[in-house]
């Protein structure tokens, strides 16, 4: 039994230390707030891929793990007796003009090839359900890859699957055997410490929640605005992106500006009543890719971070790389997302 002690409590470390659970090792997890007490505790969990063009290595990461999405929370919700929120419903989006219309019917093309027949992204017309954007266009584009969860019932899920299997969140422990720092901005800035550039930083997101039952349909991007239909009759809307900020956990005049836009693209939302406002940090690695793999400086210590806006997508397959390389010293990270590869 190997053991693997995992620091942070966010969805890349519950994840990690999850999958590892599962293959049998002695997890140690620690996070001195709890678990989904920073950027995981949000509201949004919009589980929505990059645009099928331009292929990389993190476009095809990302598939992966959206398309192992589902079974991951299935297997964590059977343990766990809680519900993520999870539900593979679409996203529709609205589009504008001529140009992006013809943008739309390339990439529906790409998908094809791109998304290996196991998702579609498609040009439909606007219909005339009250949970429809308008659109200049008259026609939307529809991707059947976009998924949803709720984030703090995801965090909970997790948390509730691991106690069921010995593990529990400690304030603090000792380390034991391997390392794994999955810390978010503290973790940025630890890496950063004495280099003349920043591993990342910190980006400030806001999002509010609303009590509204359109549970089951697809989630909507509307002009940089992300709305969510939660299971539990809620709608999510964000979020802001703010690299300048006065306060980390506060809200402000620009979520209230999210709040009319989300209103006016959706006019059933018009009199749902806001029941919760957020605001958190979010971690960006330097090269907006995730930072995974082992800490080059310190032996034994691994790094998982860098989530920013895609951590609850990208989690299921960073939970599987990262356990193999814990577990077995298997390294199937891309390049792009080794630690090794920004210092």
């Amino acid at each position: 039994m190997v053991d693997i002690t995992v620091r942070g409590a966010g969805i890349f470390g519950l994840s990690i230390a999850w999958e590892c659970v599962r293959r049998g090792a002695a997890v140690t997890l620690i996070d001195p707030s709890g678990p989904g007490a920073g950027s995981s505790g949000g509201l949004v969990g919009a589980l929505a891929p990059h645009v099928p063009e331009n292929w990389n290595a993190k476009k095809a990461f990302q598939l992966d793990s959206l398309l192992m999405a589902e079974t991951f929370w299935r297997g964590v919700a059977e343990i766990s007796g809680r519900s993520p929120g999870y539900l593979r419903s679409g996203r529709l989006q609205p589009i504008p003009n001529a140009a992006a219309l013809a943008r739309a019917h390339q990439r529906a093309d790409t998908a094809k090839t791109l998304w290996q027949g196991r998702a579609v992204w498609e040009i439909v017309p606007q219909d005339k359900t009250d949970w429809s954007p308008q659109s200049p266009t008259g026609w939307l584009i529809h991707d059947s890859l976009s998924a949803l969860l709720h984030p703090r019932q995801a965090v909970g899920a997790l948390a509730t699957a691991l106690a069921r299997h010995g593990v529990t969140v400690e304030q603090e422990a000792p380390d034991r055997g391997k390392v794994l720092w999955a810390t978010g901005i503290t973790g940025l800035a630890a890496l950063s410490a004495g280099r003349s550039r920043a591993m990342g930083t910190g980006v400030k997101g806001q999002a509010a929640l609303l009590r509204h039952d359109a549970g089951g349909a697809p989630q909507l991007f509307v002009d940089g605005v992300h709305i969510i239909p939660h299971q539990d009759g809620t709608v999510a809307i964000g979020s802001t992106s703010e690299n300048n900020y006065a306060a980390p956990d506060t809200t402000d005049g620009q979520l209230d500006d999210v709040i009319t836009k989300a209103r006016a693209a959706v006019p059933v939302l018009a009199q749902a009543p806001v029941i919760d406002r957020w605001a958190g940090i979010r971690p960006r690695a330097r090269s907006r890719a995730p930072m995974l793999g082992k800490w080059p400086e310190r032996p034994g210590h691994f790094i998982a971070n860098g989530g920013f806006k895609i951590g609850f997508g990208m989690a299921p397959k960073i939970a599987l790389v990262m356990a193999d390389l814990l577990l077995e010293d298997l390294n199937n990270i891309p390049d792009s997302f080794d630690v090794a590869a920004s210092f």
